[in-house]
Protein backbone atom coordinates (compact mmCIF):
# COMPACT_ATOMS: atom_id res chain seq x y z
CA UNK A 1 0.00 0.00 0.00
CA UNK A 2 1.33 3.44 -0.96
CA UNK A 3 2.25 5.60 2.05
CA UNK A 4 1.30 9.32 2.03
CA UNK A 5 4.74 10.72 2.87
CA UNK A 6 8.19 9.16 2.64
CA UNK A 7 11.64 10.80 2.56
CA UNK A 8 12.51 11.72 -1.03
CA UNK A 9 16.06 10.37 -0.97
CA UNK A 10 18.32 9.17 -3.76
CA UNK A 11 17.93 5.60 -4.93
CA UNK A 12 20.89 3.29 -5.46
CA UNK A 13 22.53 3.12 -8.89
CA UNK A 14 23.22 -0.55 -8.20
CA UNK A 15 19.56 -1.40 -7.63
CA UNK A 16 18.78 -4.68 -9.36
CA UNK A 17 15.85 -5.24 -11.72
CA UNK A 18 14.96 -1.53 -11.86
CA UNK A 19 12.07 -1.04 -14.29
CA UNK A 20 9.66 1.68 -15.37
CA UNK A 21 6.65 2.13 -13.09
CA UNK A 22 2.99 2.27 -14.15
CA UNK A 23 3.01 5.98 -13.27
CA UNK A 24 5.93 6.57 -15.64
CA UNK A 25 4.14 4.69 -18.41
CA UNK A 26 1.00 6.76 -17.83
CA UNK A 27 3.14 9.88 -17.91
CA UNK A 28 4.56 8.87 -21.32
CA UNK A 29 1.14 8.13 -22.79
CA UNK A 30 -0.14 11.57 -21.79
CA UNK A 31 2.90 13.22 -23.34
CA UNK A 32 2.15 11.55 -26.65
CA UNK A 33 -1.08 13.59 -26.78
CA UNK A 34 1.09 16.68 -27.14
CA UNK A 35 3.36 14.93 -29.66
CA UNK A 36 0.32 14.00 -31.75
CA UNK A 37 -1.00 17.57 -31.63
CA UNK A 38 2.34 18.97 -32.77
CA UNK A 39 2.52 16.41 -35.58
CA UNK A 40 -0.99 17.21 -36.79
CA UNK A 41 -0.19 20.92 -36.92
CA UNK A 42 3.04 20.23 -38.79
CA UNK A 43 1.10 18.26 -41.40
CA UNK A 44 -1.37 21.12 -41.79
CA UNK A 45 1.37 23.74 -42.12
CA UNK A 46 3.39 21.82 -44.71
CA UNK A 47 0.29 20.77 -46.68
CA UNK A 48 -0.72 24.43 -46.94
CA UNK A 49 2.69 25.40 -48.27
CA UNK A 50 4.06 26.92 -45.05
CA UNK A 51 6.84 24.40 -44.44
CA UNK A 52 9.41 26.84 -43.05
CA UNK A 53 7.28 28.36 -40.25
CA UNK A 54 5.66 24.99 -39.60
CA UNK A 55 8.98 23.23 -39.06
CA UNK A 56 10.24 26.09 -36.84
CA UNK A 57 7.11 25.98 -34.66
CA UNK A 58 7.30 22.19 -34.53
CA UNK A 59 10.92 22.30 -33.35
CA UNK A 60 10.04 24.79 -30.58
CA UNK A 61 6.94 22.96 -29.35
CA UNK A 62 8.66 19.58 -29.51
CA UNK A 63 11.57 20.93 -27.47
CA UNK A 64 9.18 21.95 -24.69
CA UNK A 65 7.57 18.50 -24.75
CA UNK A 66 10.83 16.58 -24.90
CA UNK A 67 12.69 18.65 -22.32
CA UNK A 68 9.90 18.45 -19.74
CA UNK A 69 9.64 14.69 -20.32
CA UNK A 70 13.39 14.24 -20.09
CA UNK A 71 13.77 16.24 -16.88
CA UNK A 72 11.02 14.23 -15.20
CA UNK A 73 12.52 10.92 -16.36
CA UNK A 74 16.02 11.66 -15.03
CA UNK A 75 14.64 13.00 -11.75
CA UNK A 76 12.45 9.92 -11.35
CA UNK A 77 15.38 7.64 -12.10
CA UNK A 78 17.24 9.15 -9.15
CA UNK A 79 14.50 9.96 -6.62
CA UNK A 80 11.21 8.18 -7.29
CA UNK A 81 9.90 7.05 -3.89
CA UNK A 82 6.34 6.43 -5.14
CA UNK A 83 4.61 7.96 -2.13
CA UNK A 84 1.29 9.79 -2.40
CA UNK A 85 2.86 13.25 -2.61
CA UNK A 86 5.23 12.18 -5.37
CA UNK A 87 2.32 10.73 -7.35
CA UNK A 88 0.17 13.84 -6.92
CA UNK A 89 2.97 16.16 -8.07
CA UNK A 90 3.56 13.91 -11.09
CA UNK A 91 -0.14 14.12 -11.97
CA UNK A 92 0.20 17.91 -11.82
CA UNK A 93 3.00 17.63 -14.38
CA UNK A 94 0.72 15.53 -16.58
CA UNK A 95 -1.94 18.24 -16.32
CA UNK A 96 0.68 20.72 -17.48
CA UNK A 97 1.47 18.77 -20.63
CA UNK A 98 -2.24 18.52 -21.43
CA UNK A 99 -2.50 22.32 -21.10
CA UNK A 100 0.51 22.62 -23.39
CA UNK A 101 -1.13 20.29 -25.91
CA UNK A 102 -4.26 22.45 -25.87
CA UNK A 103 -2.17 25.45 -26.92
CA UNK A 104 -0.32 23.82 -29.80
CA UNK A 105 -2.87 24.85 -32.45
CA UNK A 106 -2.71 28.53 -31.41
CA UNK A 107 1.08 28.39 -31.45
CA UNK A 108 1.10 27.14 -35.03
CA UNK A 109 -1.80 29.09 -36.49
CA UNK A 110 -1.61 32.39 -34.59
CA UNK A 111 2.01 32.29 -33.34
CA UNK A 112 0.59 32.68 -29.84
CA UNK A 113 2.62 30.67 -27.33
CA UNK A 114 0.79 31.80 -24.18
CA UNK A 115 -1.09 28.55 -23.50
CA UNK A 116 1.98 26.48 -24.39
CA UNK A 117 3.98 28.60 -21.95
CA UNK A 118 1.40 28.22 -19.18
CA UNK A 119 1.37 24.46 -19.59
CA UNK A 120 5.16 24.43 -19.52
CA UNK A 121 5.17 26.52 -16.33
CA UNK A 122 2.83 24.07 -14.60
CA UNK A 123 5.10 21.16 -15.49
CA UNK A 124 8.29 22.95 -14.51
CA UNK A 125 7.03 24.40 -11.22
CA UNK A 126 5.96 20.92 -10.18
CA UNK A 127 9.48 19.72 -10.95
CA UNK A 128 10.94 22.59 -8.91
CA UNK A 129 8.87 21.38 -5.96
CA UNK A 130 10.28 17.89 -6.38
CA UNK A 131 13.87 19.17 -6.45
CA UNK A 132 13.31 21.28 -3.35
CA UNK A 133 11.77 18.30 -1.61
CA UNK A 134 14.80 16.19 -2.53
CA UNK A 135 17.09 18.96 -1.23
CA UNK A 136 15.18 19.01 2.06
CA UNK A 137 15.74 15.29 2.59
CA UNK A 138 19.33 15.16 1.32
CA UNK A 139 21.95 14.36 3.98
CA UNK A 140 24.98 15.14 1.83
CA UNK A 141 25.64 18.91 1.50
CA UNK A 142 26.91 18.48 -2.07
CA UNK A 143 23.75 16.64 -3.07
CA UNK A 144 21.62 19.31 -1.38
CA UNK A 145 23.45 22.00 -3.35
CA UNK A 146 22.88 20.07 -6.59
CA UNK A 147 19.13 19.83 -5.93
CA UNK A 148 18.89 23.53 -5.13
CA UNK A 149 20.81 24.43 -8.25
CA UNK A 150 18.36 22.42 -10.31
CA UNK A 151 15.41 24.16 -8.67
CA UNK A 152 16.90 27.64 -9.12
CA UNK A 153 17.97 27.01 -12.70
CA UNK A 154 14.54 25.74 -13.70
CA UNK A 155 12.85 28.76 -12.08
CA UNK A 156 15.14 31.24 -13.83
CA UNK A 157 14.49 29.58 -17.17
CA UNK A 158 10.73 29.98 -16.73
CA UNK A 159 11.27 33.72 -16.44
CA UNK A 160 13.36 33.69 -19.60
CA UNK A 161 10.75 31.74 -21.55
CA UNK A 162 8.37 34.69 -21.08
CA UNK A 163 10.26 36.22 -23.99
CA UNK A 164 8.60 33.70 -26.28
CA UNK A 165 5.25 35.23 -25.30
CA UNK A 166 6.18 38.92 -25.02
CA UNK A 167 8.91 39.43 -27.63
CA UNK A 168 8.07 40.62 -31.17
CA UNK A 169 7.49 37.72 -33.51
CA UNK A 170 10.74 38.16 -35.54
CA UNK A 171 12.77 37.90 -32.31
CA UNK A 172 11.14 34.73 -30.98
CA UNK A 173 13.44 32.36 -32.85
CA UNK A 174 16.42 33.96 -31.11
CA UNK A 175 14.64 33.82 -27.75
CA UNK A 176 14.06 30.12 -28.32
CA UNK A 177 17.70 29.44 -29.19
CA UNK A 178 19.00 31.34 -26.16
CA UNK A 179 16.54 29.73 -23.75
CA UNK A 180 17.05 26.24 -25.17
CA UNK A 181 20.78 26.60 -24.52
CA UNK A 182 20.04 27.90 -21.03
CA UNK A 183 17.81 24.90 -20.29
CA UNK A 184 20.45 22.48 -21.58
CA UNK A 185 23.03 24.16 -19.34
CA UNK A 186 21.09 23.71 -16.09
CA UNK A 187 22.00 20.01 -15.57
CA UNK A 188 25.62 20.70 -16.51
CA UNK A 189 25.79 23.46 -13.89
CA UNK A 190 23.81 21.63 -11.22
CA UNK A 191 25.88 18.46 -11.41
CA UNK A 192 29.34 20.01 -11.48
CA UNK A 193 30.32 18.72 -8.03
CA UNK A 194 28.12 15.67 -7.66
CA UNK A 195 25.87 13.78 -10.05
CA UNK A 196 22.32 12.65 -9.46
CA UNK A 197 21.87 8.92 -8.82
CA UNK A 198 20.24 8.04 -12.15
CA UNK A 199 20.06 4.35 -13.00
CA UNK A 200 21.60 3.45 -16.38
CA UNK A 201 19.33 0.51 -17.20
CA UNK A 202 16.24 2.39 -16.04
CA UNK A 203 17.10 5.48 -18.11
CA UNK A 204 17.75 3.39 -21.22
CA UNK A 205 14.41 1.64 -20.72
CA UNK A 206 12.59 4.95 -20.23
CA UNK A 207 13.97 6.37 -23.47
CA UNK A 208 13.23 3.15 -25.28
CA UNK A 209 9.63 3.10 -24.08
CA UNK A 210 9.05 6.69 -25.12
CA UNK A 211 10.58 5.95 -28.53
CA UNK A 212 8.20 2.98 -28.84
CA UNK A 213 5.20 5.13 -28.00
CA UNK A 214 6.23 7.80 -30.51
CA UNK A 215 6.73 5.18 -33.23
CA UNK A 216 3.33 3.75 -32.35
CA UNK A 217 1.76 7.18 -32.73
CA UNK A 218 3.48 7.43 -36.10
CA UNK A 219 1.89 4.16 -37.23
CA UNK A 220 -1.52 5.28 -35.95
CA UNK A 221 -1.35 8.66 -37.73
CA UNK A 222 -0.22 7.10 -41.00
CA UNK A 223 -2.92 4.42 -40.80
CA UNK A 224 -5.67 7.00 -40.33
CA UNK A 225 -4.33 9.03 -43.26
CA UNK A 226 -4.16 6.01 -45.59
CA UNK A 227 -7.62 4.81 -44.55
CA UNK A 228 -9.05 8.27 -45.14
CA UNK A 229 -7.43 8.49 -48.55
CA UNK A 230 -8.77 5.12 -49.63
CA UNK A 231 -12.31 5.65 -48.32
CA UNK A 232 -12.74 9.26 -49.44
CA UNK A 233 -10.73 9.29 -52.65
CA UNK A 234 -10.66 5.64 -53.79
CA UNK A 235 -6.90 5.97 -54.26
CA UNK A 236 -5.67 2.50 -53.33
CA UNK A 237 -3.14 2.34 -56.19
CA UNK A 238 -1.55 5.66 -55.18
CA UNK A 239 -1.53 4.94 -51.44
CA UNK A 240 -0.43 1.31 -51.34
CA UNK A 241 3.25 2.12 -52.04
CA UNK A 242 3.18 4.81 -49.34
CA UNK A 243 1.59 2.46 -46.81
CA UNK A 244 4.04 -0.36 -47.56
CA UNK A 245 7.06 1.92 -47.52
CA UNK A 246 5.92 3.63 -44.33
CA UNK A 247 5.54 0.32 -42.50
CA UNK A 248 8.99 -0.79 -43.61
CA UNK A 249 10.49 2.50 -42.38
CA UNK A 250 8.83 2.22 -38.97
CA UNK A 251 9.76 -1.45 -38.59
CA UNK A 252 13.36 -0.66 -39.52
CA UNK A 253 13.43 2.27 -37.08
CA UNK A 254 12.29 -0.04 -34.28
CA UNK A 255 14.83 -2.70 -35.21
CA UNK A 256 17.77 -0.33 -35.45
CA UNK A 257 16.99 1.44 -32.18
CA UNK A 258 16.51 -1.67 -30.03
CA UNK A 259 19.06 -4.04 -31.56
CA UNK A 260 21.89 -2.92 -29.24
CA UNK A 261 21.88 -2.54 -25.42
CA UNK A 262 21.96 1.25 -25.04
CA UNK A 263 22.47 1.13 -21.28
CA UNK A 264 25.93 -0.33 -21.78
CA UNK A 265 27.05 3.09 -23.08
CA UNK A 266 25.77 5.04 -20.09
CA UNK A 267 28.82 4.64 -17.90
CA UNK A 268 29.45 8.32 -17.10
CA UNK A 269 27.51 11.56 -16.81
CA UNK A 270 29.25 12.97 -19.88
CA UNK A 271 28.17 10.04 -22.05
CA UNK A 272 24.69 10.08 -20.52
CA UNK A 273 24.18 13.80 -21.17
CA UNK A 274 25.31 13.50 -24.79
CA UNK A 275 23.12 10.44 -25.33
CA UNK A 276 20.11 12.00 -23.61
CA UNK A 277 20.38 15.36 -25.38
CA UNK A 278 20.81 13.68 -28.76
CA UNK A 279 17.40 12.08 -28.34
CA UNK A 280 15.82 15.44 -29.09
CA UNK A 281 16.54 14.78 -32.76
CA UNK A 282 15.84 11.05 -32.53
CA UNK A 283 12.41 11.47 -30.96
CA UNK A 284 11.48 14.51 -33.05
CA UNK A 285 12.42 12.72 -36.27
CA UNK A 286 10.54 9.57 -35.20
CA UNK A 287 7.41 11.64 -34.67
CA UNK A 288 8.01 13.57 -37.90
CA UNK A 289 8.05 10.34 -39.93
CA UNK A 290 4.35 9.96 -39.14
CA UNK A 291 3.66 13.57 -40.10
CA UNK A 292 5.62 13.03 -43.31
CA UNK A 293 3.58 9.96 -44.21
CA UNK A 294 0.38 11.95 -43.71
CA UNK A 295 1.73 14.68 -45.99
CA UNK A 296 2.68 12.10 -48.63
CA UNK A 297 -0.83 10.64 -48.48
CA UNK A 298 -2.49 14.06 -48.79
CA UNK A 299 -0.24 14.97 -51.71
CA UNK A 300 -1.01 11.69 -53.47
CA UNK A 301 -4.76 12.34 -53.32
CA UNK A 302 -4.42 16.02 -54.28
CA UNK A 303 -5.22 17.55 -50.89
CA UNK A 304 -1.77 19.02 -50.13
CA UNK A 305 -0.40 22.07 -51.93
CA UNK A 306 3.13 20.74 -52.20
CA UNK A 307 5.19 19.05 -54.88
CA UNK A 308 5.85 15.33 -55.01
CA UNK A 309 9.48 16.02 -54.13
CA UNK A 310 8.51 18.03 -51.04
CA UNK A 311 6.05 15.38 -49.90
CA UNK A 312 8.66 12.67 -50.37
CA UNK A 313 11.28 14.69 -48.50
CA UNK A 314 8.84 15.04 -45.58
CA UNK A 315 9.28 11.29 -45.10
CA UNK A 316 12.85 10.67 -46.22
CA UNK A 317 14.55 13.49 -44.26
CA UNK A 318 13.27 12.50 -40.78
CA UNK A 319 13.82 8.82 -41.60
CA UNK A 320 17.43 9.47 -42.57
CA UNK A 321 17.98 11.65 -39.49
CA UNK A 322 16.60 8.95 -37.21
CA UNK A 323 18.90 6.24 -38.57
CA UNK A 324 21.95 8.51 -38.60
CA UNK A 325 21.44 9.77 -35.02
CA UNK A 326 20.81 6.27 -33.64
CA UNK A 327 24.07 5.18 -35.26
CA UNK A 328 25.94 8.22 -33.99
CA UNK A 329 24.72 8.02 -30.38
CA UNK A 330 25.00 4.34 -29.61
CA UNK A 331 24.81 1.83 -32.47
CA UNK A 332 28.32 2.56 -33.78
CA UNK A 333 29.90 1.54 -30.49
CA UNK A 334 28.70 -2.02 -31.02
CA UNK A 335 29.91 -2.41 -34.61
CA UNK A 336 33.04 -4.28 -35.63
CA UNK A 337 34.76 -3.48 -38.91
CA UNK A 338 34.21 -0.88 -41.62
CA UNK A 339 31.37 -2.73 -43.31
CA UNK A 340 29.20 -2.79 -40.20
CA UNK A 341 29.99 0.84 -39.39
CA UNK A 342 28.94 2.00 -42.86
CA UNK A 343 25.53 0.29 -43.01
CA UNK A 344 23.46 2.99 -41.30
CA UNK A 345 25.29 6.10 -42.65
CA UNK A 346 25.06 4.73 -46.21
CA UNK A 347 21.42 3.77 -45.70
CA UNK A 348 20.67 7.31 -44.46
CA UNK A 349 22.22 8.82 -47.57
CA UNK A 350 20.39 6.35 -49.82
CA UNK A 351 17.07 7.16 -48.15
CA UNK A 352 17.66 10.86 -48.81
CA UNK A 353 18.31 10.06 -52.48
CA UNK A 354 14.97 8.23 -52.62
CA UNK A 355 13.32 11.66 -52.36
CA UNK A 356 13.77 11.94 -56.13
CA UNK A 357 11.95 8.67 -56.91
CA UNK A 358 8.59 10.37 -57.50
CA UNK A 359 5.49 8.52 -56.35
CA UNK A 360 7.65 5.53 -55.42
CA UNK A 361 9.87 7.52 -53.06
CA UNK A 362 8.40 6.26 -49.78
CA UNK A 363 8.38 2.65 -50.94
CA UNK A 364 11.98 2.98 -52.15
CA UNK A 365 13.02 4.48 -48.80
CA UNK A 366 11.30 1.65 -46.96
CA UNK A 367 13.06 -0.96 -49.09
CA UNK A 368 16.43 0.72 -48.43
CA UNK A 369 15.75 0.69 -44.68
CA UNK A 370 14.75 -2.97 -44.81
CA UNK A 371 17.88 -3.78 -46.83
CA UNK A 372 19.99 -1.99 -44.22
CA UNK A 373 18.52 -4.16 -41.47
CA UNK A 374 19.03 -7.33 -43.52
CA UNK A 375 22.62 -6.34 -44.30
CA UNK A 376 23.33 -5.63 -40.65
CA UNK A 377 21.92 -9.00 -39.63
CA UNK A 378 24.03 -10.80 -42.25
CA UNK A 379 27.22 -8.99 -41.25
CA UNK A 380 26.69 -9.57 -37.54
CA UNK A 381 26.04 -13.28 -38.17
CA UNK A 382 29.53 -13.53 -39.65
CA UNK A 383 31.14 -11.99 -36.58
CA UNK A 384 30.51 -13.76 -33.24
CA UNK A 385 31.41 -10.58 -31.36
CA UNK A 386 28.33 -8.80 -32.74
CA UNK A 387 25.99 -11.69 -33.44
CA UNK A 388 22.37 -10.67 -32.90
CA UNK A 389 23.13 -6.97 -33.37
CA UNK A 390 21.97 -6.63 -36.96
CA UNK A 391 22.03 -3.08 -38.41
Amino acid sequence: MTRPFLPLTARSREEAHRAATPLELFFDLCFVVAVAQAGAELVHAVAEGHAGPGIANYAMVFFAIWWAWMNFSWFASAYDNDDVLYRVVTLVQIAGVLILAAGVSRAFEEHDFLVVYLGYVVMRLALVFQWLRAAHHATDPAERTMCRRYAGGVLLCQVGWLGLVLAPEPARAWVFLVMALAELSVPLYAERAVTSAWHAHHIAERYGLFTLIVLGETVAAATVAVKSGIVENDALDELLPIAAGGLLLVFAAWWVYFVVPAHDRLTSSRQAFLWGYGHYVILMSAAAIGAGLEIAVEQAVGEAHVSTLSASAAVTIPSALFLLLVWLLHARYFKVGTAQQLVLPVASLAILMCSFAGRWAVLAAGLVAAAAVATGVALSARNPATRGAGA
